[in-house]
């Protein structure tokens, strides 16, 4: 069984959404589920389990970067036999027309690194998300008027905020991919989801923006992401 995770199995359901943040993971137990249980502390990762008008769910947080997000998305695919994980996080914007708190909808995440041949040394860069679960998300968000954004991210290794050089970072992106936005886990979900022929989602909400002076604090990405867990909740 899973050593990351102390949850009975039959605590932990099939569909699980995923946000990064374990306080993310609280407020939306908090705030959105009813009759919440916490069912996981190691490590600090809180997962809680509930419903969401009458449909079981479980919130499990990620932490941060794909070898996190490898773990726990693994654990859960094998141990629990869940069979679908939403991702729901934050982002950073790639693209101008772009604006705080816009929500996107991968469709697939581009990597630079080498997740895919650590794992089976096969030289994937680019995997997309489940076809079926991105159309039930679309479905959802035009049926309760959610405007959203559905295009390429790429999934980074480093917090790019950090970089030498973002121009010349950005510079190497494939070009046909039109990226425009970047995060840290998707694409180890992606992966892993194909593994286990299960399905996987990404739901993301932009926090800030490599071309317009706009910044949100940790306070407001925590309460400012509604939008994109209601999206993700009634897609259930």
């Amino acid at each position: 069984m899973s050593i990351h995770c102390n949850a009975k199995k039959e605590d932990i359901k099939k569909t699980v959404l995923m946000p990064g943040d374990p306080l993310r993971a609280k407020y939306i137990a908090e705030n959105f589920l009813e009759n919440a249980k916490l069912v996981n502390t190691v490590r600090n990762m809180l997962a809680y389990t509930g419903t969401y008008k009458g449909k079981d769910v479980t919130v499990f947080s990620s932490g941060m970067g794909m070898p996190s997000m490898g773990i726990y998305s693994y654990e859960l695919f094998k141990f629990y036999d869940v069979e679908k994980i939403i991702r729901i996080g934050s982002c950073g914007a790639y693209n101008e027309s772009l604006n705080l708190f816009d929500t996107i909808l991968v469709d697939k995440s581009y990597t630079e690194g080498n997740f895919a041949y650590e794992w089976s040394e096969k030289e994937c860069h680019i995997v997309e998300a489940d076809n079926e679960l991105n159309s039930k998300l679309e479905e959802t968000a035009k049926r309760i008027g959610i405007p959203y954004i559905k295009g390429n991210t790429l999934c980074n290794d480093c917090f790019d905020g950090y970089l030498d050089d973002i121009e010349a970072f950005i510079s190497r992106f494939p070009k046909d991919l039109n990226i425009i936005a970047c995060e840290m886990e998707a694409f180890a979900l992606f992966y892993i989801a194909k593994y286990f022929n299960r399905k996987a989602a990404c739901l993301l909400t932009i926090v800030d923006s490599h071309y317009k002076n706009q910044e949100s604090t940790s306070e407001e990405r925590e309460r400012s992401l509604n939008d994109m867990i209601e999206l993700a909740l009634e897609s259930i």
